[in-house]
């Protein structure tokens, strides 16, 4: 394993943060002030004590290898990281004065770092066969005829909300307003009877149009049409392509089993952001293949309250195993074994302009038409003002095309980042192009190729 230990930027600290007032409480802390006995180890490991209200100081480590930062702190924070844990990176991020690196840890610090070594090389499969494994695999059959029910009560769901949407058509989409959200609700607890929780997100969404402001009959058809047309694939997924039936398998709800095969590569980590329900908080992380070209997103969770368990630093590029899902889009992956802690990324993503961008776009939304959006990199392009309204948009440098930004992201601050790199200059940006505009997260210059996050 080489590039160990590799100081991250201030950035790619922040972006860790799992909300804005931990970024702002760890950053009062990312100063040398309250810390004392701090250090870095060339695996990764970095630790220090941070003076608190109490008479003992808080013990805080992080490992920034593995599958992902991993924090301990015995502050009583339920937030991970906590905002030691993000002062102390923040310390170590900005030179090697107060966190020295190469010094051996401190007692506590390498029993934490050892029960976590034993983990790793416990979870690790053992190439020889198990003398306690089971004598036979899990019956087939049985695995089956559950997936056949299954299937059963998603086919007697979704035909009850074919039903549901011509009622609702017929009796004109006026009467969605004055129903309120309880119809979609309970249309929505049905599709989770159903065990189609796909379907019950996309029916949960519906509810939300009827308030969103002027235009939104035309929105509802909109996405009543799509839900409609995701029913009727489901109905007659047989005679679908494989591809496509496996893409509406996912967008039902049904589970996807990643590919056997792995996908060896370094990966650089364009992008890392959350967003949140109100019950469970979804951290998308794009990654993009050196070798393979190939642009990935990997999805971790947590529930209310507490940030997702996967984070990688935006701008490194980590040389790991990925297993593609199935489907038409072939976006998703799982994240598999890692040969090395993220290291500075040599390369960038070859980008297109946004003629290219767009064309793609549409490639991908024909192969799966219930598709939000697609990753894409946008070359020689500048932030401008757009001629009418408060809206921004990204302009070819050579002025004739552009692509709008979304009207709810980026957020102020990373569109004020984007100008401010920009210089009035033209950049690359990667982001989500989709039919609400184009979403940047991520952004560098010829002059400075660092990748910088947007959020």
């Amino acid at each position: 394993m080489t590039q160990q230990g590799v100081r991250w930027t201030t950035d790619q600290v922040l972006a860790l943060a799992p909300d804005a007032s931990s970024r702002k409480a760890g950053s009062r802390l990312g100063v040398a002030g309250p810390w004392s006995e701090t250090g870095s180890s060339d695996e990764g490991a970095v630790w220090g004590l941070c003076k608190g209200s109490g008479s003992k100081p808080y013990q805080t480590i992080v490992d920034t290898g593995g599958t992902g930062p991993a924090y301990k702190c015995s502050c009583p924070s339920r937030k991970f990281p906590c905002k030691h844990a993000l002062g102390l990176l923040l310390l170590w991020a900005a030179d090697d004065t107060h966190v020295p690196a190469a010094r051996t840890p401190p007692e506590w610090t390498e029993q934490w770092l050892e029960s976590r070594r034993k983990r790793a090389r416990e979870s690790q499969p053992s190439s020889a066969p198990s003398e306690t494994a089971p004598a036979s695999p899990a019956n087939p059959e049985a695995a089956q005829r559950r997936a056949d029910r299954r299937a059963q009560r998603i086919t007697m769901g979704a035909t009850e909300l074919e039903q549901r949407l011509t009622d609702l058509l017929r009796g004109g989409l006026a009467q969605a307003e004055t129903a309120g959200y309880g119809l979609w609700e309970e249309t929505a607890a049905r599709m989770v009877d159903a065990q189609a929780p796909g379907l019950a997100t996309r029916v949960r969404e519906l509810g939300a149009i009827p308030a969103s402001g002027q235009g939104w009959p035309v929105r509802l058809l909109e996405e009543c049409a799509l839900l409609h047309l995701l029913t009727r694939a489901w109905l007659n997924r047989a005679t679908l392509p494989e591809e496509l039936a496996t893409t509406v398998r996912t967008r039902v709800g049904l589970p996807a089993t990643p590919t056997a095969t792995p996908l060896r590569d370094h990966w650089l980590i364009l992008s890392q952001y959350d967003t949140a329900d109100g019950h469970l908080t979804t951290r998308r992380i794009w990654l993009h293949g050196e070798r393979t070209n190939h642009t990935a997103l990997l999805l971790s969770f947590g529930a209310a309250g507490r940030a997702p368990a996967l984070a990688l630093p935006t701008g490194l590029t980590l040389d790991a195993e990925i297993k593609p899902h199935p489907g038409a889009a072939a976006l998703r992956a799982d994240l598999g074994e890692q040969f090395a802690t993220p290291a500075p990324a040599g390369t960038r993503p070859q980008g297109t302009d946004v003629t290219q961008a767009l064309t793609r776009y549409g490639q991908a939304l024909a192969a799966d038409p219930w598709l939000e959006s697609w990753p894409v990199t946008l070359t020689d392009v500048i932030p401008v003002k757009a001629a009418e309204g408060n809206s921004w948009q990204l302009a070819d440098a050579s002025g004739k095309s552009a692509l709008p930004l979304t009207t709810r992201t980026p957020t102020p601050p990373g569109l004020w980042r984007l100008l401010a790199l920009s210089g009035g200059a033209p950049l690359s940006v990667f982001g989500e192009c989709g039919h609400k505009g184009f979403t940047p997260l991520s952004a560098w210059t010829k002059h400075s190729p660092e990748v910088i996050s947007l959020h």
